[in-house]
C-alpha cells in the first residue's frame, strides 16, 4: 500500500484527473513525478529540501531559476545525500511546497507502468509538469511566467515554490480551459509552458 507522501494544499487537487497518464521524465537517472503520481506501488524513503536559491539572492530576486533547475538541484542534494548515507531510491515525488521525498517502488516494472503517472490538477487544469501526455494531442499557445514578486521583494531570499510557479501558468490558461478551449498545461524546461488540446 502506498505510503501518504504529503498533503496538498492551495488549489491542487487530489483527484485522479480523470486518469489522465503521462510518461514522466528522468533527472539525473531518476524518475520524477511532479504533481504526478506514479501507477506503481511504492514506499517513501525520504525527503529532502534544496535550500536557499543563491542565483536569485545575487541578483535581488528578479532572475530566479526555472522549475526545471529546481528539480535538477532537488535530486542532485537527494542522490548525494543518500549516497553518503547508503540509501537507495528509484524516483523522486513532488507534491507541494519546497520539499521532494525519494521513493523505492516496491511492485513489478513492466513496460505498461514503467515512468507512467496519473496527473494531477491546478485550478482545475490537468498539468504535465516535466513529463508528456500519453494520449494524442496538439500545440495551442505558449504561457510566459512573468515577474516573481516574493522574490522581488525579499532581494531573492524567499522564492516561490514550484506549485506556485505552475500556478502561475494555470492562472493565464483558466478562462480558454473554461471555454474548453484547451484541455491542460505542459511545462517541460525554462520559463514558459504549452496550453495544449487532446485529439
Amino acid at each position: 500500500m502506498r505510503k501518504i507522501v504529503s498533503i496538498l494544499v492551495l488549489f491542487i487537487t487530489l483527484s485522479s484527473v480523470a486518469q489522465i497518464k503521462a510518461k514522466v521524465q528522468k533527472v539525473n537517472g531518476f524518475e520524477v513525478y511532479l504533481l504526478a503520481e506514479p501507477v506503481r506501488e511504492y514506499e517513501a524513503v525520504k525527503g529532502g529540501g534544496k535550500g536557499i536559491q543563491w542565483s536569485s539572492a545575487i541578483t535581488g530576486g528578479l532572475i530566479n531559476e526555472s522549475i526545471a533547475t529546481k528539480v535538477s538541484k532537488y535530486i542532485k542534494k537527494l542522490a548525494k545525500q543518500y549516497k553518503d548515507e547508503n540509501i537507495k531510491f528509484d524516483a523522486v515525488v513532488y507534491t507541494n511546497g519546497k520539499q521532494m521525498t525519494a521513493i523505492k517502488f516496491t511492485d513489478e516494472k513492466t513496460p505498461e507502468n514503467s515512468g507512467i503517472a496519473v496527473v494531477q490538477k491546478i485550478n482545475g487544469i490537468p498539468f504535465f509538469v516535466m513529463s508528456e501526455p500519453v494520449k494524442e494531442y496538439e500545440f495551442v499557445k505558449t504561457l510566459g511566467a512573468g515577474i516573481k514578486w516574493k522574490s522581488a521583494i525579499t532581494g531573492g531570499l524567499i522564492n516561490n515554490s514550484i506549485e506556485e510557479d505552475l500556478m502561475k501558468f494555470a492562472k493565464k490558461a483558466e478562462n480558454k480551459f473554461k471555454k474548453k478551449k484547451i484541455s491542460a498545461i505542459i511545462y517541460d524546461r525554462g520559463k514558459k509552458a504549452n496550453t495544449i488540446k487532446f485529439n
